[in-house]
């Protein structure tokens, strides 16, 4: 599952384990909703609950919305390898992926402050029709380049639409809802992370891949035509000054472009291995390096005590778990000649046994060992990554891989959910909002930065020649390419437990 809507959260304890929705950048209280900061507590409803008659259409809509957002993210894994096959672009298979991830880190930081000065209609509106513009320019590419581009406009897409439901959540509902309206976003993402793989696995044998892309937009006009006369009747806010214009050249939003260019050279760098990519490689790090200090806590790269080492621990965890995903369907498809079905399954306990995970550090005696939990659950899922590459030993069952991912996620919901748990524990109140911001950036920074060197580790080692190797290649024949995935997997390795190394550097120095 893509972890830029993955399994998180940083709001209050009540929704401490459910799915990820990243937080705008400006909101500024403890437990406030951006665009919420400064205003009055909300009426009492009389008693109307989520799916009572005064809110039951916009939360439709939500849940809805965010089902198909979901549906797409994990239907996208089984899709990939035969997209990337079928467009001759092996080589750039990981950049399909880190695309979607450069492009959503700009706009989380543009959706906070669009949302903080203009409201949420706009840019709610704007990112579904980006979400939907990139599904449908991903659906006909004729083109390995035209694919990943459709990929970033979906990523900007995602990132506008996530952020801006957030705020409508803080805009709609009493402070009372919110934690039921937030825990229906984790309901959102159980079903389509089931029945995702096997959907997406049957219409890209049977109709073809590009199906995969091209029938969600349609999908998306019936929740939009349920949720739109609610959202017409949202409170009107006052708005600052200046349009989209101003919102661009805000301090956060050109970081975050900064960020977003730099991470994109270094990627363009990473797939052309001469002595002219040192060019485009040194202007990626002085965009990046500049911007990635100012957006996160101080002290992150040096994994200072506390803060900083949580918002570290996040970014290497989420890095680590869609790197490595990325690449399980690809290689199940490749290596093992597995459908790509069987090959999106693989990857469907994971989802499972993240919720178990994230219950399990949600119980009140696991509150003592909360530091521990989050480094437990690195090294569960170091440990999960390290199994995948032997099933390119032809002795080992595939369905090893289920088992493996199953740990993983496992160890995934002790991990994100404490480290949410933990960053509001450690932040000041009016610290909350901006810190809740950096560790979504560390979550996106985490997959852009691992998914692209996964992808250069994967041509490096010669993953480029499975595309010339066709059918051969499926079969385990002489044009497999079994080191390049093995360089993924040991990288990723080696990246969670590094992490899991660091837990002891999550409480604060007793002053």
């Amino acid at each position: 599952m893509s972890a830029d809507l993955s399994p998180d959260t940083d709001g209050a304890d009540a929704v401490a384990d459910t799915a990820a929705v990243p937080v705008a950048a400006g909101a500024a209280d403890e437990g406030e909703l951006p665009g919420t900061a400064g205003r009055p507590p909300e009426a009492d409803d009389g008693g109307t609950g989520v799916l009572g008659r005064a809110h039951r259409a916009l939360t439709l809509g939500i849940i809805s919305v965010v089902s198909l957002i979901a549906f797409e993210a994990s239907a996208v894994n089984t899709a990939m390898p035969v997209a990337a096959r079928a467009l001759h672009g092996i080589e750039m298979y990981a950049f399909a992926f880190s695309a979607f991830f450069t492009a959503s880190l700009f706009a989380m930081a543009l959706a906070g402050e669009w949302n903080d000065r203009r409201g949420p209609l706009a840019p709610l509106f704007t990112g579904i029709a980006a979400f939907g513009a990139g599904l449908l320019t991903a659906g006909g590419a004729q083109s390995m380049g035209m694919f990943v581009a459709g990929r970033g406009v979906q990523g900007l897409g995602g990132g506008l639409v996530i952020v801006s439901l957030y705020v409508v959540v803080g805009r709609a509902y009493p402070e009372r809802l919110r934690p039921a309206v937030m825990a229906s976003f984790s309901a959102a993402w159980v079903l389509p992370v089931i029945v995702g793989p096997l959907v997406a696995g049957a219409i890209t044998e049977h109709a073809g891949w590009r199906w995969v892309f091209l029938a969600i937009p349609v999908l998306i006009l019936l929740p939009l035509g349920v949720m739109l006369p609610a959202l017409r009747g949202l409170p009107k806010e006052a708005v600052a000054a200046g349009g989209i214009g101003r919102v661009l050249r805000s301090r956060r939003a050109l970081l975050a472009l900064a960020v977003a260019a730099g991470a994109a050279l270094l990627q363009y760098a990473g797939r052309h291995p001469d002595p002219y990519a040192l060019i485009p490689a040194a202007a990626g790090l002085a965009l990046l390096v500049p911007g990635v200090l100012r957006l996160l806590p101080r002290g992150t790269f040096r994994a200072a005590r506390g803060l900083p080492t949580v918002v570290l621990m996040r970014g290497l965890a989420s890095g680590a778990l869609v790197a490595s995903e990325s690449f399980i369907p690809l290689m199940l498809v490749t290596q093992r000649g597995l459908s790509p079905t069987l090959a999106g399954l693989s990857l469907t306990g994971g989802g499972l046994t993240w919720a178990l995970g994230s219950y399990v550090q949600s119980r009140p005696r696991m509150e003592a060992h909360r530091e521990r939990l989050m480094g437990l659950g690195l090294l569960f899922l170091g440990c999960a990554i390290a199994v995948v590459p032997l099933v390119l030993l032809d002795g080992v069952p595939v369905w090893a891989v289920a088992v493996g991912w199953g740990l993983g996620g496992f160890g995934m919901g002790l991990n994100i959910s404490s480290g949410g748990v933990l960053l509001l524990k450690l932040s000041r109140p009016e610290e909350a909002g901006s810190n809740s911001a950096s560790l979504q950036m560390a979550d996106s920074l985490g997959n852009v930065g691992f998914v692209g060197l996964g992808g250069v580790l994967f041509v490096a080692f010669g993953g480029g020649a499975i595309a010339a190797g066709g059918q051969a290649a499926a079969t385990g024949g002489p044009t497999a390419q079994p080191a390049a995935f093995a360089a993924v997997f040991a990288a990723m390795t080696v990246v969670a437990l590094t992490g899991a190394c660091l837990a002891g550097r999550l409480r604060p120095k007793a002053r």
